[in-house]
């Protein structure tokens, strides 16, 4: 399928052409590959060398994961039923193949053999400082990917992974739908205290769906405002706690995440014990700077005294203002961002809404990216690239007139977008 954009690995990702039709033969093609790759490298004509074996294998599983990338970036950003449908019917079979890679017994062997070899090695012929270090972590990523397991182990290990990664996925697919799917719809004398440009906002989302007065969402942009300005208690309860019982069982049925959670946690545990350790956060922490969860714990713990006392402080003043100044005797959570924003301008005559208008988004971004340059010695600069959205931006990091760098701006939020700050990764540096 040569018109396929998924197959086109000659650039950056052509984000506005891919279509859910392309999705499953593309990976027909590139799981294909893949699988050759691998059968070709555990083969004996492959010798255990570093070159040769990521010739073979890391060139053919970075064009799937390049792929398979793309398709789960659209998925969390411009989803939509038929794309979903593609992305979930994909999904075991890219989940099957990475676990069966990560476990494969013998690709552990020719990574083994190639990192004893380094131990007799004349200096000059041996692996550079970060190819080791590679070296090391993908021998580790076996481990933890089960290739030390054998018979029934190794057999639900892979189970385990693949219940996961839908589960997973049904988690963040029913958080997606709960916040695009609310909407509450209110008369404007309801919005007092609102910034105009919210009221004006969400008077016109209403009006595009034919209805009287103002639609409020769950999405930050209308969120975040009417929970600090709204002088109506009642409303910032109602949006609070829409807000806060997102896929649970106070919502519709399919869009309840509580068994998924259960279902998750259960299943880490069971990984972790089949791979040796006591709980998921040990395994979690085996590529991490901490040693044991006992040590994270100490940590939080001993954070938690030390910030008691000033919080407990903090929240005993904000109840006094609350009581004296808002006529609020009984704070509760949906009080705290109103409250704090009136404290913060009785106190220190600063609101958020005044200073807004200083640091609009092209303010922002240029003092931004201005701090960025000046620390690490690069620009940045307005660049073109295929994108999912109209809103998207795309730019360009160079050092010395040399590219080292590109990213998408994507900050809005919107029906299909998964909620959040995050990031994803397009492509990596390759040498």
């Amino acid at each position: 399928m040569s018109t396929n954009p998924l197959l086109d690995i000659t650039g950056l990702p052509l984000f506005d052409q891919i279509k859910p039709e392309h999705v499953t033969p593309a990976l027909d093609t590139l799981l294909a590959e893949a699988e050759a790759s691998l059968a070709k490298v555990v083969g004996p004509d492959v010798p255990p060398d570093y070159d040769a074996l990521s010739l073979l294998l890391d060139v053919s599983t970075e064009r799937l994961g390049r792929a398979w990338g793309a398709v789960g970036h659209l998925n969390a950003v411009a989803d939509t039923p038929e794309l979903r449908a593609a992305f979930n019917e994909n999904l075991p079979r890219i989940t099957e193949f990475y676990t069966r890679l990560g476990a494969d017994e013998r690709l552990y062997a020719k990574y083994k053999a190639l990192n004893e070899a380094q131990k007799t090695a004349e200096p000059d012929r041996r692996l550079s400082s970060a190819r080791q270090r590679a070296l090391d972590n993908a021998l580790r990523g076996f481990v933890l990917g089960g290739a030390e397991l054998q018979g029934d182990a190794k057999k639900r290990f892979a189970e385990i992974q693949e219940e996961q990664a839908a589960k997973s996925q049904s988690f963040s697919e029913h958080v997606m739908d709960s916040t695009d799917a609310y909407a509450h719809y209110v008369r404007e004398d309801e919005l007092a205290g609102v910034p105009e440009d919210i009221i004006q906002a969400t008077k016109a989302m209403a009006e595009g769906e034919a209805k009287e007065g103002h639609k409020l969402t769950l999405h930050m942009p209308i969120y975040l405002p009417v929970m600090q300005y709204a002088t109506n208690r009642h409303l910032r309860e109602t949006m609070y706690r829409a807000y806060s019982t997102r896929a649970s069982e106070f919502g519709p049925t399919e869009r309840d995440n509580t068994a998924l959670m259960r279902d998750i946690v259960a299943l880490r545990q069971e990984e972790a014990v089949l791979l040796g350790y006591k709980t998921f956060a040990d395994v979690s922490l085996v590529p991490k700077m901490a040693r044991n969860p006992t040590q994270v714990m100490d940590f939080l713990r001993d954070l938690a005294k030390r910030a008691r006392p000033f919080a407990e402080k903090d929240m005993a003043e904000l109840r006094e203002f609350a009581r004296t100044e808002c006529g609020i005797d009984d704070l509760q959570a949906w009080d705290v961002a109103f409250v704090s924003e009136k404290l913060k301008e009785a106190r220190y005559a600063f609101s958020d809404q005044e200073v807004k208008q200083y640091f609009t988004e092209p303010t922002v971004l240029k003092g931004l990216f201005g701090l960025i340059e000046s620390l690490f010695d690069v620009k940045i600069l307005p660049d073109t690239a295929p994108v999912w959205h109209e809103s998207v931006r795309f730019f360009r990091i160079e050092r010395a007139n040399q590219l080292i760098g590109q990213f998408y701006l994507d900050p809005y939020a919107r029906t299909g977008k998964r909620p959040g700050a995050w990031m994803d990764d397009v492509r990596g540096r390759w040498k």
